[in-house]
C-alpha cells in the first residue's frame, strides 16, 4: 500500500483507521496495513492510496474516491478465483492481476458491472454518478496466443440498459491509447 495526504480505511468489523499524512496519530493507516472483505477505502481531498492484491492487482485511488472490497477469492492452483470492488466514486486505475486470467474479476459501478479479463483500466465516477472508462494499454504487447483468454472487458449496464443509453446516464469510453505502463518503478 502506498499513501499519500487523507485515506479512511472502513473495515466491515466497524473498526475505523484514519491516515492524514504526514502527521502522526492515533489509528493512523500506515503503509502495510491489511486489508479486508467489506472494507471501504475512502480518499480526502488531499488523499491518494495504492494497494496491491497477493494475485497482482493493483489499483490506485485519488483524492476523493470510496472503493467497497466486496470479495477476493485467489488460490494460483485454482481455475476459479473471483474479485468484486465497488467503485462508488472518484478516479481509478488498475492493473488486473492473476484473478483476471484465471477467473472472473467484476467491478461494479453506479452504472454497470464491468467484467475485466486482463486489461489495465481508468474509470472515472463522477458526483453526478457519470461513469467513464478507458483502457490503458502497454505498447508491444501482441494478440494472445490460439485458445488463450483475450485480454479485454465485457460491460453489463444496469436495468438491461444498452450501453449507448444506460438508464439515463452515460458511460462514456474512450479510444484505447498507446501508453507506457510502468510496473514497480
Amino acid at each position: 500500500m502506498t499513501l499519500q495526504g487523507s485515506v479512511t480505511i472502513e473495515h466491515s468489523s466497524a473498526v475505523i483507521m484514519v491516515a492524514n499524512l504526514p502527521g502522526g496519530g492515533i489509528g493512523q493507516t500506515k503503509v502495510g496495513d491489511l486489508v479486508y472483505k467489506g472494507d471501504a477505502l475512502q480518499t480526502g481531498t488531499d488523499g491518494a492510496v495504492g494497494v496491491t492484491f497477493n494475485d497482482g492487482t493493483s489499483f490506485n485511488l485519488t483524492s476523493n474516491a470510496r472503493m467497497v472490497l466486496n470479495e477476493f477469492v485467489y488460490d494460483p492452483n485454482r481455475k476459479d478465483n473471483s474479485t468484486l470492488f465497488s467503485l462508488v466514486k472518484g478516479t481509478f486505475t488498475f492493473v488486473a492481476g492473476k484473478v483476471a486470467k484465471t477467473g472472473q474479476m467484476k467491478i461494479d459501478t453506479p452504472m454497470a458491472v464491468v467484467g475485466i479479463r486482463g486489461t489495465t483500466p481508468h474509470i472515472v465516477i463522477s458526483d453526478d454518478g457519470t461513469v467513464t472508462y478507458s483502457t490503458l494499454m502497454e505498447e508491444g504487447r501482441g494478440r494472445a496466443e490460439k485458445g488463450a483468454r483475450v485480454p479485454g472487458t465485457t460491460i453489463t449496464p444496469r436495468d438491461g440498459a444498452s450501453p449507448a443509453a444506460p438508464a439515463g446516464r452515460q458511460i462514456k469510453r474512450a479510444p484505447d491509447r498507446n501508453f507506457n505502463i510502468c510496473k514497480n518503478c
